[in-house]
């Protein structure tokens, strides 16, 4: 099979298309012949190296052995399944995380995978586990975001921001997306009722608060993000999100919280029906066959990217 590797760190240039081994799927796995994936953050961080505690897991020197592999989400196929497997069978429609998606193969724990439904094409399934994970939990769980409340998206025309635009109205919140002047239409259009353009509005200075500011981007200071909301209101801040220092000053804070998203089947199911019933409706904004991987992590680390950038493999 093919997929992409890497021996150093550094720029998407240390990244290589190699022939390796087809996984085999260990205790409570599935193989999966991957159809799309999609990159994240999460892909420039490890294939940099940086920040530099993140080595601690990756490798000092170089990528572990176990860790010169990129990708994590991912829909596709499943090929086959380990005897312990309950909930799946070759030939369902799935999608999920799992390091290592960009291949043709990838093996997951069945505890991180959920079917695909019906109509939901494997473009769409590719790009939602991490972003709208992200989205979900820390709207629901961490910001326990009510219907009727105001909440102001920050970073609205990002990968996890169009998710968490839509997430947020399909909870019934009233929703202020911000983001720059080329793309104010896309993001009214997938959901938010008021739109601010950074560019010409500084949301922290105006006199509206709002009941949950959710930050995807980390381009503002604790301070000035404190402004905008209201005095019973909630700050969270994705954890790829958080400025240099932030996290410690927002830990084990009641109404100022960061977060990682975790892996959940059942929050997969979740994401999967509402792309099903088209309560959101994921925003895709370029695609690179398997083997222009650097490109897309390229163009994604430029921060200009709208929505999210697919892996046709």
């Amino acid at each position: 099979m093919k997929a992409i590797r890497y021996e150093r760190y550094g720029g998407p240039d240390v990244l290589h298309l190699e022939e390796v081994d087809r996984p085999d799927p260990a205790d409570d796995e599935v193989l999966v012949r991957v159809a799309a994936a999609s990159v994240n953050p999460f892909d420039y961080h490890f294939m940099r190296g940086t920040p530099y505690p993140l080595r601690a897991i990756a490798g000092w020197r170089r990528p572990k052995p176990g860790r010169r592999t990129l990708g994590i989400d991912f829909a596709g196929t499943v090929e086959a399944v380990s005897s312990t497997v309950t909930r799946f069978r070759p030939g369902d429609e799935v999608f999920g995380l799992s390091p290592g998606a960009f291949g043709e193969f990838v093996r997951a724990s069945e505890e991180h995978v959920a079917g695909r439904p019906p109509g939901v094409p494997a473009e769409h399934a590719a790009v939602a586990p991490v972003a709208g994970l992200t989205a979900l939990q820390g709207l629901r769980d961490h910001g326990r975001l009510q219907a009727g409340e105001r909440v102001l998206v920050n970073g609205a025309s990002g990968g996890v921001g169009t998710f968490a635009v839509q997430i947020a109205r399909s909870l019934g919140a009233e929703v202020t997306g911000v983001c720059s002047t080329r793309n104010l239409e896309l993001v009214e259009s997938i959901g938010a009722e008021h739109v601010i353009d950074y560019t010409e509005e500084d949301f922290t200075t105006q006199n509206q608060q709002y009941d949950l500011v959710f930050d995807a981007v980390g381009n503002r200071s604790l301070g000035e993000l404190k402004r905008a909301i209201a005095p019973d209101g909630r700050l969270v801040a994705a954890a790829g999100s958080i400025p240099r220092g932030l996290w410690l000053k927002l830990a084990g804070r009641g109404r100022m919280m960061s977060f990682t998203a975790q892996r959940d089947a059942d929050d997969l199911a979740i994401l999967a029906e509402m792309m099903a019933d088209g309560e959101v409706r994921p925003v895709i904004d370029r695609r690179y066959p398997l083997a222009e991987v650097p490109e897309g992590i390229r163009y994604l680390e430029e921060g200009h990217a709208r929505g999210k950038v697919v892996i046709s493999v």
